[in-house]
């Protein structure tokens, strides 16, 4: 059986999710431990780990797809898109400070091209070119995606 005050903070995290953590953050603080809402917790705890993951792979298809308008549309290449692609390397090698383990997903091949695919998508629509003329595959390397001074060729 559930004590009241279980049920309450089960209750504020479905109507006011910000009293849910301050309260629950209290609770933890004061190592009130039989009094926590464990199932949201863990949710949320669980949650965190993909927000991170999400968070990488956001930033990563920004310079992904700012790269590709690079290589692609040379004669349209505005300092903007410079600026996005040095903010969102730069964004990634926080996040791999902050959280070295997410370097596991930039080693993998099969992630990777996933996000490729959003990229190449949102470059396909931001550009007006035609599929074809982009890459199937991603024609970076993870070296080259983070390198602050890598910058592609235009293709001829």
């Amino acid at each position: 059986m559930q004590s009241r005050e279980l049920q309450m903070l089960q209750t504020l995290y479905e109507q006011d999710y910000y009293a849910w953590v301050k309260q629950t953050a209290e609770l933890l603080q004061s190592h009130q431990w039989e009094a926590l809402d464990l199932d949201n917790l863990i949710e949320e705890v669980v949650d965190l780990g993909k927000s991170q993951q999400r968070a990488l792979q956001s930033a990563l298809r920004l310079v992904l797809s700012h790269l590709l308008k690079w290589k692609y549309q040379p004669e349209r290449r505005t300092q903007s898109w410079q600026v996005t692609i040095t903010r969102e390397r730069l964004n990634i090698d926080e996040l791999l400070q902050e959280s070295p383990s997410l370097r596991r997903f930039l080693d993998d091949a099969q992630w990777i091209n996933s996000t490729y695919q959003r990229a190449r998508r949102e470059a396909m629509v931001e550009t007006g070119l035609l599929e074809e003329n982009f890459a199937i595959a991603c024609p970076f390397s993870v070296d080259e995606i983070l390198d602050l001074d890598f910058y592609p060729h235009a293709d001829k």
